[in-house]
């Protein structure tokens, strides 16, 4: 069973949007947490990233932005970042996958919906390789 963080900016957006799906692809079979190298200055999931999500039968509304720190990249297999640049701890011995994937923030929701499929397909790929 592997164990993967997934992190970006602020954990309101690409990081939730990934955990979710990473979560519901493994079935039980890996885990994983999600993390922001910042504070979220707003304290939640943005918007149109739970209602993209909503579509899916996901429901983020309860989730809030936790922030990364270096005892939850210690605790992962694998730290999948998008965004965050050179303030993600790199550790040793550990895999990082960098995903260039757009801030859904503000975005249109057409434009969120292609990030949230754009990650779906990533994660099943990820989830294939991780079995």
């Amino acid at each position: 069973m592997a164990h993967v963080l997934f992190v970006c900016l602020h954990n309101a957006g690409r990081s939730q949007m990934s955990r979710a799906l990473f979560d519901r692809a493994a079935a039980g079979r890996h885990t994983s947490e999600s993390a922001g190298s910042e504070a979220d200055p707003d304290g939640h999931v943005h918007p149109e990233v739970v209602a993209v999500m909503r579509e899916l039968g996901i429901d983020l509304t309860g989730e809030r932005p936790k922030l990364l720190t270096t005892e939850l990249a210690q605790a992962a297999d694998v730290v999948v970042t998008m965004g965050c640049g050179d303030a993600c701890p790199f550790i040793p011995g550990k895999r990082y996958l960098d995903w260039d994937l757009p801030d859904p923030k503000g975005r249109p929701i057409e434009a969120v919906r292609t990030t949230r499929d754009e990650i779906a397909g990533r994660v099943e790929e990820l989830v294939a390789d991780l079995t």
